[in-house]
């Protein structure tokens, strides 16, 4: 099956974006290891790796849920293999272009614009392939189908908008550039939030058997505010370029609603499950109620890093990464893990043995605790470049810091590890899977029907 096809290579993408990740600490420590090889290149390759395993997650999923537990023939398995070929060639073609020092894109792209066009082609294809299929559906939507609809629909925008800096209009005023760069890519992580929210309540859906969880107010209201905030999020980062005062402080309170509605209706969900619900899915119950607290925490940081005076001195810093990794691997990752291994419960062909249950379970305490350690190291690095060395010469500064930056990169080993126990016990089962549904020739495996 075509969505599982998607995984096991967001599976691959992450576990190289985690190597390089380590590499890029390192080299914070080192500032000559491997430079003449890799120094350039690092970061964009770790950043590329690890946006891509979002993706592919997330869409595998669609893929994948939409005929074997929504009743939603797919429109085209056809135009969704074309989908997969051009992704993956594409990637290929990216990773050849940093190797190679090739750059020429900006933020989350760093790769030459000539290469947008085959993703902005894979996009349509998924696109025109999601809503054919969702033409079949008679009833009213729940949450998470609105939230897939919008991540597809913004993300083209988006990544439209985010190529701009070719119009000479754009790149050639600096501070027109910076303001349509941090607004486009804020928006474009928006976008993705929707995809893996909309994944997030889906799975709650599934555990509970109820789907009434992506049926309530407060549901849509996430919804609302998570489109608000995909629309006017970005402005809280432009603290440093010229803007209304407004937009700032709307932008401000929107995203941390959001993030506060999402925490509280997984909170909720988790109150409402009785013990046999939560045993049958230990495993992706495990990740979801992960992603739940760093929620919470990440709120925490958000809303002192928004505060304009803060975010004048953390801006550019440690800090702002720590945020950024809380986000991208304690809520995003959680909660793609959970669907991976909901997935891999659900079909008895590939469902966790008890020692490889135990080597998930190991691995998840790892990557959580390790990835503490992780962003505590990163925030007092950034409050000390940020905020205490600032009088300090650059090199005595950074000599500061280097316990803190020290503590970061060995976290990160760890973190590196747990996950990579986890992904080869998924990658594994995806493998059986897949291999199981295309032995028997099956378009489509329906595992679990709609919850009532």
């Amino acid at each position: 099956m075509i969505g599982l096809r998607f995984m096991r290579l967001g599976v691959i993408t992450l576990a190289i974006g985690l190597f390089f990740g380590v590499i890029g600490g390192f080299q914070f420590l080192f500032p000559d290891f491997l430079r003449e090889l890799l120094f350039t290149k690092t970061r964009a390759i770790h950043v590329s790796m690890v946006v891509s395993w979002i993706f592919l997650i997330a869409i595998g999923g669609i893929y994948y849920y939409l005929p074997s537990q929504l009743d939603k023939k797919l429109y085209s398995n056809k135009l969704a293999g074309w989908h997969y070929w051009l992704f993956l060639i594409t990637g290929i073609l990216v990773l050849v272009s940093y190797l190679s020092g090739k750059f020429g894109g900006r933020e989350y792209f760093a790769f030459p614009p000539i290469l947008s066009i085959p993703i902005f082609l894979s996009w349509i294809f998924f696109g025109y392939n999601f809503f054919r299929t969702m033409s079949q559906e008679t009833e009213s939507w729940p949450v998470y189908y609105w939230q897939w609809a919008t991540g597809i629909i913004f993300f083209f925008l988006t990544y439209t908008e985010a190529h701009l800096y070719l119009i000479p209009y754009f790149r050639e005023n600096m501070v027109r550039e910076i303001i349509v760069q941090w607004k486009s890519y804020g928006a474009l992580t928006g976008s993705w939030n929707m995809l893996v929210y909309g994944t997030g309540l889906f799975i709650a859906t599934r555990i509970s058997g109820n789907d009434n969880v992506a049926k309530t107010k407060m549901a849509f209201a996430l919804y609302f505010l998570g489109l608000f905030n995909l629309i006017f999020g970005w402005a809280h980062h432009t603290y440093l370029v010229p803007s209304e005062t407004w937009i700032r402080t709307f932008a401000y309170f929107v995203s941390m609603t959001e993030l506060y509605i999402f925490g509280k209706i997984i909170w909720d969900w988790r109150g409402s499950l009785q013990q046999w619900q939560i045993n049958k899915h230990d495993t992706a119950y495990r990740f979801l109620f992960a992603a739940d607290i760093w929620v919470f925490l990440n709120l925490g940081l958000a809303l002192i890093i928004s505060v304009p005076y803060f975010n004048l001195y953390t801006h550019g810093t440690h800090t702002i990464v720590a945020h950024a990794m809380g986000s991208t691997i304690g809520i995003n990752t959680m909660i793609l893990l959970s669907s991976l291994f909901y997935l891999i419960n659900e079909a008895k062909v590939s469902q966790l043995d008890t020692r490889e249950t135990k080597k998930v379970i190991n691995g998840f305490w790892i990557t959580n605790v390790s990835l503490a350690v992780f962003l505590i190291a990163l925030i007092c690095a950034g409050l000390g470049k940020g905020i205490f060395y600032t009088d300090m010469p650059f090199q005595a500064m950074m000599f500061n810091i280097r316990p803190f930056l020290v503590t970061f990169t060995l976290a990160g080993i760890a973190l590196m590890l747990g996950l990579w126990v986890v992904l080869w016990q998924a990658f594994n089962k995806l493998g059986i899977l897949n291999g199981s549904i295309d032995v028997s020739k099956q378009d489509e495996v329906r595992v679990n029907k709609q919850p009532t």
